[in-house]
């Protein structure tokens, strides 16, 4: 079935931010890493995706949220109704998404599930923690897409991994993944480097959605950023093929 995208003209895209779709009810963006998906919570952040659009698109609210070091897509909403529509979708579990991350090390196995549950680090926020008292229900599906070795006088091995999460916790990917022992590069809260060099290698990659007003599928990609971090999965991440580049 063809995905219900309308290829209307769009206002400049701000550096950093690119434009995927936009018709009467939605705008979806491929969002940097280092912009927040939802309105800052201090003056001192920088501002979010529907801020940064209002001039060109008028009020906007995000669907769902992505952190903000995690790029990829972002579906934004036209009007209140529309917001409510796509929730509800969210909620009967009618969106599947898929994240593409580069990871530290080799997981285990080639695929599997993750059952954790989490919760607040009330010691460390923002982080979450793995708590099986406390924690809420969280489930994500990982596979190995490839493996490689990265640049450098003293090269590491990491692994693209492909992710779906069952559950949308805060943090349940970067959470679950350094959890299997293999953190995501650049991950400053869960990963074995508190100051990284690189952003966090974690991508919103796809996105199947029905659409708010005619119930279509919506479905999107959007590539992984050009970092360094992610030139050595380029072919991988395309084909959804494990091996060893």
């Amino acid at each position: 079935m063809t995905p219900a995208v309308a290829a209307f003209a769009t206002p400049d895209e701000p550096p950093g931010l690119r434009i995927v779709m936009v018709d009467d009810e939605l705008v979806v963006v491929d969002k940097p890493s280092g912009m927040p998906s939802v309105p800052a919570r201090t003056a001192l952040d920088p501002p979010d995706v529907a801020t940064v659009l209002a001039a060109g698109f008028g009020p906007l609210e995000a669907a769902h949220r992505l952190d903000r070091d995690t790029s990829g897509l972002l579906v934004l909403a036209r009007s209140r109704e529309v917001r409510g529509l796509l929730g509800r979708a969210f909620e009967a579990g009618r969106v599947g998404k898929r994240y593409l991350a580069v990871v530290e090390g080799s997981p285990p196995h080639d695929s599997g599930v993750i059952h954790l549950p989490l919760a607040d680090d009330v010691d460390r926020p923002p982080r979450k923690r793995v708590d099986p008292i406390l924690g809420r229900r969280a489930t994500t599906r990982w596979r190995v897409l490839a493996e490689a070795d990265s640049a450098g006088p003293s090269p590491r091995r990491m692994s693209l991994v492909e992710l779906e999460p069952v559950t949308g916790r805060s943090h349940q990917l970067r959470v679950h993944l350094a959890w299997l022992g293999c953190p995501i590069s650049g991950d400053r809260l869960y990963g074995r480097d508190a100051n990284p060099p690189a952003p966090l290698a974690l991508h919103a990659a796809s996105i199947v959605f029905p659409h708010p007003r005619t119930g279509l599928p919506v479905s999107l990609v959007a590539a992984p950023p050009a970092g360094a971090v992610w030139r050595s999965f380029t072919m991988a991440a395309a084909c959804g093929q494990r091996g060893n580049v």
